[in-house]
């Protein structure tokens, strides 16, 4: 059965970070309405309504001037909603999709219309309503462009690794690739990240630092990675806030002005972390250039 879980924190607080101008949340979902847009079947958990209204608004505290929408899992490999929030907010939000095995080519091309930038595949394990990995899938839309986001289960980008490269798109990890942050850096599954940026095609999101520690805010046993992706391929790393957190009902809600002052330490240098949060991340989804 479906578990509802803890709504985000609605009391954001204003950062001590000043977000670059063109600044972009790479990682978040929405939710609802409910009754307009039912869950998946198959989900392992609900959320109450997540709006972009509030999203946006959660935005301006932070001086975030747009986002990525990943569909949200609850929703399977739906993509009415995406696509319903995608037309309304053309300007301000790109997607990316939970998508079915097969999209014809006019399909792909109406979601590329209405923003839509990248397709998200995971591990097994994490359910049947969400995509496995899709080669037929992720070599036709690698022809307009699009990346593959891959979501693994905790430490499991290790046996995903060698099909993800064999794809021909860019790869997208999601949260510092759900790395287990209590065994330090020299685990297989970071290890493995290492040698997947090394190729010059894997983007890592410095996301969802909750999903790798047990430890709760401020994840101190996630600095040292965030610090370490920096140094190697910091060309290729974005931020999301992963709001509004879904899935949290067993540790602490973080605040998203927390979350985003925890780039000054992951990320002490100004001038990368600012490419970081605007740069990246505009080139990664196609947002224009900053004027």
């Amino acid at each position: 059965m479906a578990q509802m879980t803890k709504p985000p924190d609605p009391n954001t607080r204003i950062p001590r970070l000043k977000c670059p101008h063109g600044a972009i949340d790479s990682h978040f979902h929405l939710f609802g309405p409910k009754e307009l847009y039912p869950f998946d079947k198959d989900t392992v958990y609900e959320t109450a309504d997540a709006l972009p209204e509030t999203l946006i608004g959660m935005h301006r505290i932070l001086g975030i001037s747009g986002g990525v929408l990943v569909s949200g899992g609850a929703y399977g490999r739906d993509p009415r909603h995406l696509k319903d929030v995608l037309h309304r907010y053309p300007d301000y939000f790109r997607g990316v999709a939970v998508p079915p095995d097969h999209l014809s080519k006019l399909e792909i091309d109406d979601l590329h219309a209405l923003g839509v930038r990248g397709v998200r595949f995971s591990s097994h394990p994490r359910g049947r309503h969400l995509a496995p990995i899709l080669p037929e899938l992720a070599a036709a839309v690698h022809d307009r462009g699009w990346h593959v986001q891959f979501y693994a289960q905790a430490g499991g980008i290790v046996d995903s690794a060698d099909a993800l490269l064999a794809l021909p798109n860019d790869i997208v990890l999601d949260h510092f690739g759900t790395i287990v942050a209590e065994q330090g850096p020299t685990q297989p599954a970071f290890q493995t990240i290492l040698r997947m940026l090394d190729t010059g095609r894997v983007w890592v999101k410095l996301s969802g630092p909750m999903r790798c520690s047990k430890l709760g805010p401020p994840y101190a046993d996630v600095t040292p990675y965030a610090r370490a992706l920096a140094a190697h391929a910091p060309e290729r790393l974005v931020w999301g806030s992963d709001w509004p957190h879904p899935n949290m009902n067993d540790q602490v809600m973080p605040n998203d002005g927390d979350l985003l002052d925890l780039m000054l330490d992951w990320i002490p240098d100004e001038a990368m972390r600012n490419r970081i949060l605007a740069d990246n991340a505009r080139k990664l989804y196609d947002f224009p250039p900053i004027g």
